[in-house]
């Protein structure tokens, strides 16, 4: 009988998934308290607007047709761009 791989990659797990049924393994499973993989909060930052900021944010998205945190990302992406122009 197979046994689950005991690696740290989440590709190489998720090629062992692929292929394979969790119930094959029901008797070598034990529930965890916390995750696994960690992946932190890198490339991620929250940001706190006031209502009517948040209110005007989703009528503007709304209007275009996009989701509010495409939209923001698109805006930081311009202002970001714009410094780099600017030498900033």
């Amino acid at each position: 009988m197979t046994k689950i791989p005991q690696i740290d990659s989440i590709h190489e797990l998720a090629r062992f998934w692929d292929t394979h049924d969790l119930t094959e393994f029901e008797d070598d499973l034990e529930e965890i308290e916390k995750p696994v993989f960690d992946r932190g909060e890198q490339g991620m930052m929250r940001i706190r607007l006031l209502p009517e900021q948040m209110a005007a944010l989703k009528r503007i998205a709304d209007s275009k047709g996009v989701d509010q945190a495409d939209l923001i990302k698109e805006w930081v992406s311009e202002k970001l761009q714009a410094s780099s122009r600017q030498g900033c």
